[in-house]
């Protein structure tokens, strides 16, 4: 029971990882493995140095996490809160607001082709303009932070709805008989004791700030204003260059930048596990 999980986990995660790496310091087309040529750390040079879009997509990423912090984490919360609430229709409501999270981002960017399109969107139907919301690189960012919004905020609000149906009611009790209202109780008694999903809220938005992927190469294959490293990746591994050791330069950072908060969340959960014990 453990050797086989163990064996996949190996053969399926950490091989590709381990080659990935060693593939960064070559220069190789992908078609004949005697064609590995080695250059060192000269494909991180060029990242770093003539690749002109690495330090964009470097930003939209940073971007893109601080978006999803702020707006799609509060906003899922906010809907957590109300719908803890036990109000009429709330299933239904919790039904409606997870639906997006069951689609992929594919099918997101087509979704929201119907709001965005220049000719015959929603939004430029109603307020009769003709913007190329997903075509202009000014706006197209943001506009894909907004239909990526709609389906993160779904997920926000379930893990926080499950995380506050745990807390225990004799807290509220104690609250409100010290007469505390509802906002001082959920910031002062509420969302201390919810920590650990707070990080676990934390480390899903860092992870889907890094992989966000699908609905930026739908648009424009991650050109044009949406930079963003794993489209990079992806245009150098499969597209026409076809640099497996460039592309896998560009991997190894993006892991590298996963890991430091992967690494972070671990120690904090594991120092809250000693000081619990």
């Amino acid at each position: 029971m453990i050797a086989v999980p163990t064996a996949l986990v190996v053969w399926l995660v950490w091989l590709p990882a381990l080659a990935s790496v060693g593939l960064s310091f070559t220069r190789w087309n992908g078609f004949r493995l005697e064609n590995i040529e080695w250059v060192g750390t000269q494909n991180y040079r060029d990242i770093t140095t003539i690749y002109p879009p690495f330090w964009p997509a470097i930003q939209h990423n940073l971007i893109w996490l601080v978006f999803l912090f702020v707006f799609p984490t509060v906003l899922g919360m906010l809907l957590a809160v109300v719908l803890d609430r036990e109000m009429r229709g709330s299933r239904f409501y919790q039904t409606a607001f997870y639906l997006p999270v069951v689609l992929s981002l594919a099918l997101v960017g087509f979704i929201w082709q119907l709001f965005y399109s220049t000719d015959q969107g929603l939004i430029n139907e109603v307020f009769g303009t003709r913007i190329d919301w997903y075509g202009d690189p000014d706006i197209n960012l943001w506009a894909v932070l907004v239909a990526t919004a709609w389906r993160h905020t779904g997920y926000i609000m379930l893990i926080y709805l499950a995380g506050l149906k745990g807390v225990d009611g004799s807290l509220r009790e104690a609250a409100a008989v010290d007469g505390a209202n509802e906002v001082k109780t959920f910031f002062n008694i509420i969302f201390p004791v919810m920590r650990p999903i707070n990080l676990i809220v934390l480390v899903i938005v860092v992870i889907e700030s890094l992989r966000a992927f699908d609905l930026v190469w739908i648009v424009n294959k991650g050109r044009n204003g949406l930079e963003l490293i794993s489209a990079l990746v992806s245009q150098n591994v499969i597209g026409e260059a076809t640099r497996f050791g460039f592309g896998s330069a560009l991997a190894v950072i993006m892991m590298v930048i996963s890991s430091v908060f992967i690494t972070v969340y671990l120690r904090i959960v594991f120092t809250q596990d000693q000081e619990e014990k």
